[in-house]
């Protein structure tokens, strides 16, 4: 189940400062001056065992002097519309003010959860003054300090309680994305595997607004596949339906089994295109990359094919057992291929390597090959497990599992991927205490 947080509020309320706070990272820009956050940021959160995505918004307002008003008011009533659960940032401080009136107006005609967060509450005085917050008329609020962290965790309880156990999704059949930048071609290479025109096709960016499900049943291979539409960059997206676009695109990735990610061959692999690969990535999906037009691409080499599939390689590095089909939808070149590779991916994803074999592999790689010593100390490996996760994890349990640094958990994996085939799939890898 998807689960997706919006952070709503009027400029300066310390909406980022607290995304930050639940994301764990300085992803949004905070400064005192309002309207710093213009576009939305995406994040995820962990809490109670129960993960989920956390959407940053700017700050909502009528009437002021900030060119970019219009588009953050947009940008907020869509995040409203798509978020599942919305948390409402008030200053108490400031107490409520005309703005906050605006956007609780907005939040009553919404059926979703709806949870007040009172910010910048750091000693009993302001727990006080957060009472008149009740004056809004959306129910119970929670006292929090954004920046020091107090109070965030009864919030973060108070919207895990609401939320499904996040559980993958059991369905009959598995999800294919086909995702990437708009006009690379993702609607005709669906139309080239079912042999109609079932999507809409032009060279207009951004045909495609919606996800539109195609159920796959050819040559053995039965699957779902996903059309979504082009993600791009934030600052290039102006239209409401665009808009509404991105944010089922990444619900989308968010759901789906694997993410055929489509790039264009004419323009190169850019930066969005790698932003979508590790949205992908973040989500531990299986993931194939297409490049698409490439009976378009001029002046081929002997060498270009190879030149090209390198240069992807360093862009997605240190994950780069990703399968790389060159591919022409217009000419159906190698697409049968591209399914046969998803579906391998597929089944990938899904593998479970049984405790004895993974110990008789791994346990004398790792005796030949131990990690290096730290301040004269030595790291032995005594175990290792495959966890029931829906996605691959292993742990491997050690006496100084403090000293096993990033580069040796790179060479198990890669090591792992070599022996068990893991290709095209993120895993992920733990070393923990005996």
């Amino acid at each position: 189940m998807s689960n997706i947080v919006a952070i709503v509020g009027r400029p300066n309320v310390g909406k980022s400062t607290l995304f930050n706070r639940l994301v764990q990272r300085r992803d949004a820009i905070v400064d005192a001056v309002s309207g710093v956050t213009r576009d939305r940021h995406y994040g995820k959160s962990f809490w109670n065992g129960k993960e989920f995505s956390v959407i940053d918004t700017g700050g909502y307002t009528v009437g002021s002097d900030d060119i970019f008003e219009e588009e953050i008011r947009k940008q907020v009533n869509l995040a409203i519309e798509e978020a599942d659960y919305i948390v409402f940032v008030v200053d108490v401080e400031e107490g409520i003010s005309p703005m906050d009136e605006e956007v609780a107006n907005l939040l009553r005609k919404v059926t979703k959860p709806v949870f007040i967060a009172v910010n910048k509450v750091d000693n009993a005085m302001r727990d006080a003054d957060a009472v008149e917050f009740y004056n809004l008329g959306l129910g119970e609020y929670y006292t929090i300090s954004s920046i020091n962290g107090s109070g965030t965790g009864e919030l973060l309880d108070a919207i895990t309680e609401e939320m499904e156990a996040t559980v993958e999704e059991v369905t009959e059949l598995p999800r294919f994305a086909v995702v990437g930048r708009p006009n690379a071609g993702k609607s005709s290479f669906i139309n080239a595997l079912i042999g109609e025109e079932r999507n809409i096709v032009t060279d207009i960016a951004g045909t495609t607004r919606d996800t539109v499900d195609t159920k796959y049943n050819r040559f053995g291979f039965e699957f779902n596949l996903v059309d979504t539409a082009g993600i791009r960059k934030k600052s290039k997206v102006k239209e409401d339906l665009e808009f509404y676009s991105v944010m089922r695109a990444v619900k989308t990735i968010e759901l789906c089994d694997v993410a055929i990610v489509i790039i264009d061959a004419t323009r190169g692999f850019e930066g969005q295109d790698e932003n979508i690969f590790w949205l992908a990535e973040k989500n531990k999906k299986g993931i194939i990359i297409l490049v698409n037009k490439w009976d378009l691409v001029e002046n081929k080499e002997t060498n270009t094919m190879r030149d090209f599939e390198a240069q992807i390689r360093r862009e997605i590095a240190p994950f780069t057992d990703v399968p790389i089909i060159f591919i022409s939808a217009l000419t159906k070149q190698r697409i049968f291929k591209a399914i046969e590779t998803a579906v391998e991916v597929f089944e990938n994803r899904k593998k479970r390597i049984t405790t004895s074999k993974l110990n008789d592999t791994m346990l004398g790689i790792i005796k030949h090959n131990p990690p290096p010593s730290n301040k004269g100390k030595f790291v032995k490996v005594k175990y290792c497990m495959q966890l029931p996760t829906p996605t691959p994890q292993f742990v491997f349990f050690s006496n100084l599992p403090q000293y096993v640094k990033e580069p040796y958990k790179r060479f198990i994996e890669n090591k792992m991927r070599e022996i068990f085939d893991f290709k095209g799939v993120p895993i992920v890898i733990y070393f923990r205490q005996k």
